[in-house]
């Protein structure tokens, strides 16, 4: 299985995805970074979607590559006024250099998934981006400040 950018509560907000640290600036009343033009673009898929992938693969019987995430592409920049719309924060977008291995379009081809498996993404971007959001806003100031996780024993269920 090839899974691509999947987003959805219990994130960590500093590992360097474009999702969470986009809102995580925005709930810190920070620029939005966007690295290189802002005309790259990303897929996102929504957490239970790819759960329902994944089981859909494991009860079949094909054993090769499949690609599960959203085909539904967007820029990076618009990406960003959509994060600023959806917290209603006056940010900005700054833009810095874009990283010599950072791709300029991810976007998945489903087909196999959608034949094979019966699959496709269910939750569209803005559901799934609101309860995202969510989750974040309900941080503590000091989790939504911490620049690096060397713990997982927040996100874990207990």
């Amino acid at each position: 299985m090839r899974i691509f950018n999947t987003y959805g509560p219990r994130m960590r907000l500093n590992d360097g995805r474009v999702l969470p640290a986009f809102i995580g600036q925005a709930l810190r009343g920070e620029d939005l970074t966007i690295f290189g033009d802002g005309r790259q673009t990303r897929s996102f898929c929504y957490v239970d979607d790819l759960v329902e992938g994944i089981y859909r693969l494991l009860l079949s019987d094909y054993a090769g590559p499949v690609n599960v995430g959203n085909p539904s592409e967007i820029t990076i920049g618009q990406f960003a006024e959509e994060v600023i719309k959806l917290t209603g924060t006056k940010q900005k977008v700054i833009y810095k250099p874009l990283p010599t291995d950072d791709p300029l379009q991810r976007q998945p081809d489903i087909t196999k998934a959608r034949k094979l498996l019966n699959w496709e993404p269910k939750v569209d971007r803005a559901e799934g981006l609101k309860i995202t959001y969510d989750y974040f806003k309900s941080l503590t100031p000091e989790e939504l400040n911490e620049k690096e996780h060397f713990s997982f024993e927040g996100y874990a269920r207990k």
